[in-house]
Parts: structure tokens; C-alpha cells; sequence
């Protein structure tokens, strides 16, 4: 195992939230990519679980803990820095690694604010009742965000899209696990 991390399990609820690009510096500093546009969960979680790129080299193997010393933002990236990882060939080493947070640990979502996460699976209907699907994904347009929707029509897999925004959504329930919205099923 290299300097710094532990082996560890995977929490049950660890989402992905991005991964390391490089080290940065000579001082055990590394670089991440994050998978967030706000990546308020890297700042706010003190341990970080990694595993090894699906691809290329990897210099350890299965579950790892990392202790963060600290992490802030820097251009269009994070830059972190982690107990046990002092050098820049120890941060070198962490290059490729996927980062993994557990959800408890995520900042609290003010109200009427959503992590993706939690949408993903979320049964959509509309004001008339009628099933529209369940959220695919989200996709990121610049000035609002998209829910997919993934449903069957004539056994045939179909997708449509609902912009994530007040004129559409009516409310969002994540103890019932459902959006409802003001959109049509023949849009």
C-alpha cells in the first residue's frame, strides 16, 4: 500500500465525485478533476476513498482510505493535500485514482437544492397523475439543468428531457422518491 493510504471498505453509500489528474508541486500536493461543478463534497469530507483507475498503470489495489489535510480550489480544478503523502512522488503514485465520498458526508442541500445523486431513479409523474418515467441522468445545458427520462413506449426504451426548473417542476420528493412536473406525456 503507498504512503498515506489505508486499506479500507467501500462505504455502502460512497458516490463518486471525481479523480485524481496529477501531482501539483513538489510537496505532496495533487491535483483532482472533479465531477461536480460545485465540488462542495472534496471540501467537506476529511477521508477519501479511492480505487485504482480501470485502466493503466496502477500502483496499489482494491479499497483505499485517504486522510485529507486539506482542499481547495485552484483554476478549474481542486488541489489536495493528504496525510502520509509528503512528496511529489507520493502524490505521483495516486495519479488515475477514482475518489469516492461517502453521502453522510456531503454538506446539507439548502432547500430547494438537490445533489444529482439523489434525483438519479426518481419516479416522474405529472399534474394528471401519469407516469412519465423514471430520472436517467442529468445533463448540464450552461443556464439550466435537464432531467433525462428514461421510460417504455411499445416496449421500446424512450427517453425525454424536462429542463430542471421552477416553470416545470412542481416539487420534488425524495421520501417518496418522485418529481412531479407540469409537462404532458405526449411532449
Amino acid at each position: 500500500m503507498l504512503a498515506g493510504l489505508e486499506p479500507a471498505e467501500l462505504p455502502a453509500d460512497a458516490i463518486e465525485v471525481g479523480r485524481v489528474a496529477d501531482a501539483w508541486g513538489i510537496k505532496g500536493w495533487f491535483r483532482v478533476l472533479p465531477y461536480s461543478a460545485d465540488p462542495e463534497a472534496l471540501f467537506s469530507s476529511k477521508h477519501w476513498f479511492l480505487l485504482p483507475t480501470e485502466k493503466g498503470a496502477q500502483t496499489f489495489s482494491g479499497t483505499a482510505k485517504l486522510s485529507i489535510k486539506e482542499a481547495k480550489e485552484h483554476s478549474d480544478s481542486v488541489v489536495a493535500t493528504a496525510h502520509g503523502v509528503d512528496d511529489r512522488n507520493a502524490a505521483e503514485a495516486l495519479r488515475g485514482a477514482r475518489i469516492f465520498i461517502s453521502r453522510s458526508s456531503f454538506p446539507t442541500a439548502a432547500q430547494d437544492e438537490y445533489y444529482w445523486v439523489d434525483l438519479i431513479g426518481l419516479d416522474v409523474v405529472n399534474r394528471q397523475d401519469e407516469a412519465l418515467g423514471t430520472v436517467k441522468e442529468l445533463l448540464s445545458t450552461g443556464p439550466q439543468t435537464v432531467l433525462v427520462i428514461a421510460y417504455q413506449q411499445d416496449g421500446k426504451a424512450m427517453e425525454r428531457m424536462i429542463p430542471f426548473v421552477s416553470a416545470y417542476v412542481d416539487d420534488v420528493n425524495l421520501q417518496e422518491r418522485r418529481i412531479r412536473v407540469d409537462w404532458l406525456a405526449d411532449y
